[in-house]
């Protein structure tokens, strides 16, 4: 949970080349999120802090499963 923005990175890219290998079609308009985010008219610092917030809150999720004693 902590790292689910490397990991939605990662399966966005995964995502995309085994689409475009069996069907020849894009899924995202480009291999990363960060790249199609920029494609999308977001400048750098939005995308950066919108990546903060979800890296924040996804800490928070895993943080709050712990089992504390």
């Amino acid at each position: 949970m902590i790292g689910g923005l490397f990991v939605l990175e990662a399966v966005s890219v995964i995502v995309q080349v085994i689409s475009f290998k069996l069907t020849g079609r894009r899924v995202f308009r480009m291999r990363r999120c960060i790249t199609t985010s920029k494609q999308l008219g977001w400048t750098e610092p939005q995308i950066v802090i919108r990546f903060w917030i979800i890296s924040v809150v996804l800490a928070l999720v895993g943080l709050s499963t712990l089992k504390l004693r």
